[in-house]
């Protein structure tokens, strides 16, 4: 008997009016959970909320008992509307102020002068809160407990994804293989299906789409345990000729 994998979750809270509006297309989440995939946790929920403060507190707070780790991505810079930090810090129950470490690398980063109050609103961080660093622009984001505040920007979002990955703790890697074939996907279901049950502990998701014109399927196969996955792979393929299709991978990882 095989010991049950380790398995590590997260969630994305996406904090802004301007990702609900259109106004921003995000595009951290599906970074996000690349590098996740990539340290064996599984990004399991993502949620986009407005800028109103018991919305965010609400969500904090329930995604942080349900998963391992929770990052949020918008609403720590210096306008009146950037209500994360103190959104995050109600949630824990604990005060916010202007921390000595944040303004010091906001004041090494800016020319004297420069850092005016709106700007010194990025030192404010929550008590008991470790800052996350942020080597494009300086103005960190932050940890507390399980859950990591990050900037909105993508580019700052990824060097703080950067930043904060040695500090997180995986579980099992999930490996995957894309199978697809010149097959109808709803030819294949009847199959598909039979397969999933004989290899339950194996994700497998059925993707339709049309190449060259004609209609094709991409059959996602995810598990942890490598021999049970290409055993499942190797049925698929069998699936797919029986049908009439020339099976080929665009993927193994």
């Amino acid at each position: 008997m095989t010991d049950a994998p380790k398995i590590v979750t997260a969630a994305m809270l996406v904090i802004g009016n301007e990702i609900l509006s259109g106004r921003t297309r995000d595009a951290n989440m599906h970074f996000l959970a690349g590098k996740l995939t990539e340290l064996g946790i599984r990004l399991r929920e993502a949620r986009v909320v407005p800028d109103i403060e018991d919305t965010i507190i609400a969500a904090v707070n329930d995604l942080r008992a349900r998963y391992d780790y929770v990052f949020t991505s918008g609403g720590i810079g210096p306008t009146h509307d950037d209500i994360t930090a103190d959104c995050i810090a109600k949630a824990f129950g604990v005060n916010i102020d202007v921390q000595p470490e944040a303004r010091r690398r906001l004041e090494a980063h800016y020319e004297a002068g420069m850092l005016n109050a709106a700007r010194l609103r990025m030192a404010r961080i929550p008590d008991t809160a470790t800052l996350i660093d942020n080597p494009v622009s300086a103005a960190p984001g932050f940890r507390i407990g399980n859950v990591m505040v990050m900037a909105g920007v993508p580019k700052i979002f990824e060097a703080m994804v950067a930043s904060v990955a040695p500090t997180l703790t995986g579980g099992d890697k999930l490996l995957s293989r894309t199978i697809l074939a010149l097959v109808p996907e709803g030819a294949v279901a009847e199959d598909l299906g039979a397969l999933q049950k004989q290899y339950p502990d194996v994700d497998m998701g059925s993707y339709p789409a049309f190449r060259g014109g004609r209609a094709s399927t991409a059959i996602v196969m995810r598990s942890t345990d490598r021999s049970m996955l290409d055993a499942a792979a190797d049925a698929m393929y069998a699936i797919f000729r029986r049908m009439g299709g020339e099976p080929f991978e665009n993927e193994i990882v």
